[in-house]
């Protein structure tokens, strides 16, 4: 996927992680005014309003995987949501979360790996355009499910085009014939609006 925006580019086309890393690296400081300002990036408040419609409790503890700069966690916590931690594979995207004051813990590592917690730590786990181009790919679902308590809720976006490249349908699918998790909903919605792209906004409960 090439994008013709340069920023977006070396982040969609990046080959792997190294390279995935140093984008991010080079973008951390500008990422939530390029994203939020100059892209239109909105992923982050309809992941948090998915989340908030399906979870009662403001005391869950919710990872925010792929936390970025902490978009998605200052949606959560203007919601009233109070045990939240943040995991983000680039250092310096953790750190900008982490001056926010707003995480439990801030954990870097791999979604594309098998993840550092134990079964059923979380009660819902949150992960907005991680998703995408050049980034994780399905079998990450299955490691969200892992640390989800059953009953727990996962949302999570998949940006337009890469839902079909990449297989995420296809693994959803499989999960879903396991077993593992139920869909509660999924639905269109804006992803990049200034830049015209949507994404598929899905909320699972985890059944396993």
């Amino acid at each position: 996927m090439v994008s013709e925006n340069k920023t977006l580019n070396k982040v969609y086309t990046a080959k792997n992680h190294q390279q995935l890393m140093d984008a991010y690296k080079e973008w951390a400081t500008d990422y939530e005014s390029d994203t939020v300002n100059r892209f239109g990036y909105v992923a982050h408040v309809a992941s948090a309003e998915a989340l908030d419609k399906v979870l009662q409790d403001k005391e869950a503890a919710i990872l925010d995987a792929g936390c970025g700069t902490g978009l998605v966690g200052e949606e959560l916590v203007r919601r009233g949501y109070t045990a939240i931690d943040a995991l983000d594979y680039s250092r310096e995207m953790l750190e900008e979360a982490r001056r926010k004051n707003i995480y439990r813990r801030h954990l870097q590592a791999d979604l594309s790996k098998p993840l550092d917690f134990e079964e059923n730590t979380y009660d819902a786990v949150v992960c907005a355009g991680t998703f995408t181009y050049g980034h994780v790919k399905a079998h990450a679902f299955d490691e969200l499910v892992r640390i989800t308590r059953p009953g727990g809720i996962i949302c999570f976006t998949i940006r337009e085009g890469a839902y079909e490249d990449y297989g995420y349908r296809q693994r959803m699918i499989e999960l879903e014939q396991q077993q593992a998790w139920e869909l509660l909903g999924m639905e269109n919605a804006d992803y990049l609006k200034n830049e015209g792209i949507t994404c598929k906004m899905c909320t699972y409960q985890v059944t396993g």
